[in-house]
């Protein structure tokens, strides 16, 4: 940590800072292309954490 100058710190802070101002750009930009290709992912997901959620509770038991 003693070879980090305030440089690399203030170069970090600006690439993330960029990087996600970039991702939230791009998300909003294919909002729609998501909503009607990824519409029932929700699903699916919440699926998968029950069945880890039941997976779980059986191996406690």
């Amino acid at each position: 940590m003693e070879n980090i100058t305030q440089g690399h710190w203030i170069f970090a802070g600006v690439f993330t800072v960029c990087f996600l101002a970039y991702m939230i750009w791009s998300y909003r930009k294919d909002s729609q292309v998501h909503r009607l290709h990824y519409g029932g992912s929700i699903k699916i997901l919440l699926s998968i954490l029950v069945l880890f959620m039941v997976i779980y509770i059986f191996k406690r038991v």
